[in-house]
């Protein structure tokens, strides 16, 4: 007996979208816009904490959350080019206030260091999975990516957990903060 049941449609990106809706391509440049934007502004919270905390701070944690960050952005940068979607002109304002978070939180100590990462990337985590859900088969590839980095941002937020983050200073504010200014970032980066 063979199966003859009908195999189910592939799902499209923007097949669903209303009068008004971004279509497809902008869409797919939002995406790209602002991901690359957020890796950036990680990449540059991370180098704002190694620049007060130093290389071996949390045992190197830092340093190895960095370099995942670094690689993501360099997949950015490429994705960009290919696709010929141009960065979010915010990208100076976010070299600065990326260090500047980065930074501060150091200076506040290990512990609120790890705090902001766990804030960070616990919103990039729910980013990542909302536009991995948008994405159809016909941008498969581009979802693995953003799933795969959306992973180790998961991985991030937990290792700032297990190096003690909600025993900083002022925790609850601190994180309730950063996480607002983490989704005012998104909501800039894919617009402007």
């Amino acid at each position: 007996m063979t199966n003859t049941a009908p195999q189910p449609r592939p799902k499209i990106t923007g097949e669903d979208r209303l009068p008004g809706d971004l279509t497809r391509e902008q869409m797919i440049a939002r995406i790209l816009r602002v991901d690359h934007a957020g890796e950036y502004g990680a990449k540059r919270i991370y180098e704002g904490q190694l620049a007060v905390l130093g290389q071996k701070a949390a045992g190197g944690a830092i340093k190895q959350m960095a370099a995942a960050e670094k690689r993501h952005l360099e997949t950015f940068d490429r994705m960009l080019i290919e696709r010929q979607v141009r960065p979010t002109a915010l990208s100076p304002f976010w070299h600065v206030a990326g260090f500047a978070l980065g930074a501060t939180s150091a200076f506040m100590g290990e512990r609120a260091a790890m705090a902001c990462t766990v804030a960070v990337e616990e919103v990039i985590e729910e980013h990542y999975a909302k536009q991995a859900a948008q994405l159809g088969d016909d941008e498969a590839d581009l979802r693995r990516t953003i799933e795969e980095f959306g992973a180790e941002e998961a991985e991030h937020k937990e290792t700032g957990l297990a190096h003690h983050a909600t025993q900083a200073p002022a925790y609850e504010p601190m994180t309730a903060l950063v996480k607002k200014g983490t989704r005012l970032a998104i909501w800039l980066s894919e617009r402007i």
